[in-house]
């Protein structure tokens, strides 16, 4: 590491730190021959590489606005997103892999997103498993409910010719 006020190719690390995220390594360095001290953040990249071939980072924004969408007319906060995007990154990160698909990124998002939303879980899913008829769907609320068995109480749509608690939905109109 060059030191940036007198260019001398080499320096030592006085000490070194997680940041608070536990995304990156804070350094304190100390340039041998200046003697001034500096700061270094070290991140590994994490490359996704799309459909098309192209590789690009990881974004983690790209990532909540994803899901913004699945979200759009539920109660979801927007902290939630953010602690979403957080769990996602993560769990991709903890595979330890450099690179790594849409189609790994996509299932990591859908594990978080089931425990934060069913109905934003199932219009995430039947964009990224490309549901193509109303059998998907319904293959998709019988997994979901038979993975918990609580489900019942939860929010999980109505299909038609399932067994199950029927949810109302009681509007006053006026």
């Amino acid at each position: 590491m060059h030191c940036p006020f007198c260019r001398h190719p080499d320096s030592r690390v006085v000490d070194s730190r997680a940041t608070d995220d536990g995304t990156s390594i804070r350094r304190r360095r100390q340039c041998p021959d200046c003697g001034r001290r500096f700061t270094t953040v070290e991140t590994a990249s994490l490359m996704v590489i799309k459909r098309s071939g192209v590789t690009e980072p990881f974004s983690r924004d790209k990532v909540i606005a994803g899901v913004r969408k699945a979200c759009q007319g539920r109660p979801v906060s927007e902290d939630a997103l953010a602690q979403l995007g957080q769990r996602v990154e993560e769990a991709i990160r903890a595979t330890g892999s450099a690179e790594l698909s849409t189609h790994d990124v996509g299932l990591a998002i859908l594990g978080p997103l089931q425990d934060l939303d069913l109905v934003a879980y199932l219009r995430f899913a039947s964009v990224y498993r490309a549901f193509d008829s109303l059998e998907d769907f319904e293959t998709a609320i019988t997994e979901l409910r038979e993975a918990a068995p609580a489900a019942e109480d939860a929010e999980i749509p109505r299909v038609p010719g399932h067994q199950g608690r029927q949810t109302t939905d009681a509007r006053s109109v006026g």
